[in-house]
């Protein structure tokens, strides 16, 4: 179910709330509190050109958890030819540890087949979202070399499913 962006939408809480947290679309609107995550998560934070391009495809499903103000996390999920690709997922730096990006990313799930493959890449370094992808059943599958521009790191590829589904060699 792809995001349409619309407010009416945007006020609507899909899932039941968890700590205080529910899951909806994410709407055109929140892109103004995304954009304050994102650059305080990432060393190469996507522009709000980039969120608006993913969230206007039609096979993307972008997600918002949100407290009873604001928006406390969010999540892009894309579809490209036979796979998903987790693009990306962030929570606010005082949001962290209480369970929202697990929320964000079974949240997602729901959305897609169950035998549908899911990847992401991930920086090798952070250890804490390896081990949330793969309490969520994602397991490792190589490497993709200098990857991140912010310092040319690798990043670990990651898959949910079978690979071999989507095309990718195993």
């Amino acid at each position: 179910m792809p995001n349409s962006g619309s407010n009416e939408t945007a006020r609507r809480i899909e899932a039941p709330p968890a700590n205080g947290v529910g899951v909806r679309p994410l709407a055109y609107a929140d892109l103004p509190l995304v954009i304050s995550i994102e650059r305080r998560s990432f060393p190469s934070p996507w522009s709000v050109g980039m969120f608006a391009l993913e969230m206007s495809k039609p096979d993307t499903i972008a997600l918002a958890a949100v407290d009873e103000v604001r928006v406390a996390g969010y999540l892009v999920l894309s579809r490209f030819d036979r796979a998903w690709h987790l693009m990306n997922i962030a929570v606010a730096p005082e949001q962290r540890r209480r369970g929202i990006a697990s929320l964000l990313i079974e949240a997602a799930f729901e959305r897609i087949d169950r035998d549908e493959p899911v990847t992401l890449e991930v920086r090798p370094t952070n250890r804490s979202a390896i081990e949330l992808y793969s309490g969520l059943g994602f397991r490792s599958f190589g490497l993709r070399k200098g990857y991140y521009p912010d310092n040319g790191e690798d990043a670990l590829i990651m898959w949910k499913g079978d690979p071999a589904t989507a095309g990718v060699p195993v």
